[in-house]
């Protein structure tokens, strides 16, 4: 199975200019919670997420409308080609421990997004001792790396 198989064409993106209250509209209107951000020539240069979102606008002391993506991405982005194998993909995801990642072209232009919702809803049961081409087991075992415990943060004391 190939990452085409599963990843959602025609992802939503913004741009490092987007406002994050513009983020959130876009993620509202069409049910998702991450973008990819591009940049004039439809590159991915990083990935904003829901949380992204919230945390920032705890931690700023400023509206989301006055914070520009461009504030909250880290610029580490792990992503894909559509072409990838299965297998590939699970293994980035559980190694990066993501739950999204972009699908890509070689010139870097975005092809669609994969996220771990997409690989468990086609995962199959194995039947009788045929192996399916993306079992339960492997996406269970992803989404346990992914959400497995990555170490309390240091906070300062007041």
């Amino acid at each position: 199975m190939k990452v085409q198989d599963l990843m959602t064409p025609n992802a939503i993106t913004c741009s490092p200019n987007t406002n994050l209250a513009r983020v959130a509209g876009l993620m509202w209107d069409n049910n998702c919670g991450s973008l990819a951000v591009t940049n004039e020539h439809g590159k991915v240069i990083g990935l904003i997420t829901d949380r992204d979102i919230c945390i920032a606008v705890a931690t700023r002391q400023r509206l989301a409308a006055e914070i520009l993506v461009s504030e909250v991405i880290t610029g580490e982005v792990w992503t894909c080609g559509p072409q990838d194998d299965i297998r590939k993909l699970l293994q980035t995801m559980r190694n990066a421990r993501v739950r999204r990642l972009p699908v890509i072209s070689d010139d870097g232009v975005l092809q669609g997004i994969v996220s771990i919702s997409d690989i468990v809803l086609h995962a199959e049961e194995a039947q009788g001792k045929q192996k399916p081409q993306l079992s339960l087991q492997d996406a269970i075992g992803t989404l346990k790396a992914v959400c497995g415990y990555r170490g309390i943060r240091q906070t300062e004391e007041a």
